[in-house]
């Protein structure tokens, strides 16, 4: 049986909230970054996770908001935010060249913020591409699951083929 979903419309305001997020081997990267985009990103809201946002709050005096070390359960942290609307794009300069002990984390940070259809950046060059975007500085409508209609209409399925099966 298949399961279509219903969608509504939501809105990624003007001012935008951005979690930024490095591996070691790319903080220094992300730091450069921040440094280079520093006039766009200081009319935004930012977080990051742990030694990141430490060192970006440190060498470009951006305010940050920092949360627990991704090991520590800050990619999660980051993850809930996007489940609640408080996040709206994610900048990851992630190491695909060297192994990360929470990677499981990482992984399901990404697809929550593919679930939630809010941009991800992986790399500089897609960081780039974002933040020059014409929507940085503009709301932008999009749809989106309707997470709490869907279950309640995958249950009511649910429940009326049970019932035609006994």
């Amino acid at each position: 049986m298949e399961f279509s979903y219903s969608y509504q419309e939501t809105v990624i305001g003007k001012q935008k909230n951005i979690a930024l997020i490095a591996h070691d081997n790319k903080k220094e990267e992300i730091i450069e970054w921040c440094l280079e985009n520093s006039e766009i990103l200081k009319h935004h809201f930012l977080f990051g996770t742990g030694t990141t946002a430490r060192m970006i709050a440190e060498r470009t005096a951006l305010p940050i908001r920092g949360f627990n070390s991704g090991p520590l359960g800050g990619d999660q942290q980051i993850g809930a935010r996007i489940v609640d609307g408080k996040i709206d794009i994610v900048i990851f300069f992630s190491d695909p060249l060297t192994a990360q002990p929470h990677d499981p984390d990482v992984k399901a940070l990404l697809r929550i913020a593919q679930v939630f259809d809010i941009p991800i950046a992986n790399n500089k060059a897609t960081a780039d591409f974002i933040i020059t975007s014409k929507f940085m500085n503009s709301e932008y409508r999009h749809r989106l699951i309707d997470f709490n209609k869907s279950v309640e209409e995958r249950a009511e399925q649910l429940e009326t083929e049970a019932r035609s099966e006994s």
